[in-house]
């Protein structure tokens, strides 16, 4: 399943809940305000680091560079740009969006 989230984890639950609810195995796309939890120095970075380890992360090339954060991400996630975006909604039967 591919669970995109795009609130930011300072706003609202919707990370938090993905990440207690995805299953082993699952990708998990971050987007608009939720690329700031991919990045260093992120009060929810330890959370997306825990959770790489059993799911796969993505963020949105795009939405990072419009946040000024596109030099800051995390390693072990993984930036993808619209056409990444599409591919991953492809591949993955099921996709859920955390609001």
């Amino acid at each position: 399943m591919l669970h995109i989230v795009n609130k930011s984890a300072t706003e609202r639950s919707s990370l938090e809940s993905c990440l207690r609810l995805a299953t082993k195995g699952s990708a998990v796309l971050l987007i608009e305000d939720a690329v700031y939890a991919a990045t260093n120095g992120n009060a929810a970075a330890a959370k997306i680091q825990a959770a790489a380890a059993d799911l796969k992360i993505y963020a949105l090339g795009p939405d990072l560079a419009a946040r000024g954060m596109a030099g800051r991400v995390l390693d072990g996630v993984n930036v993808v740009d619209y056409g990444g975006f599409v591919d991953l909604v492809a591949e993955h039967s099921n996709c859920q969006s955390w609001l």
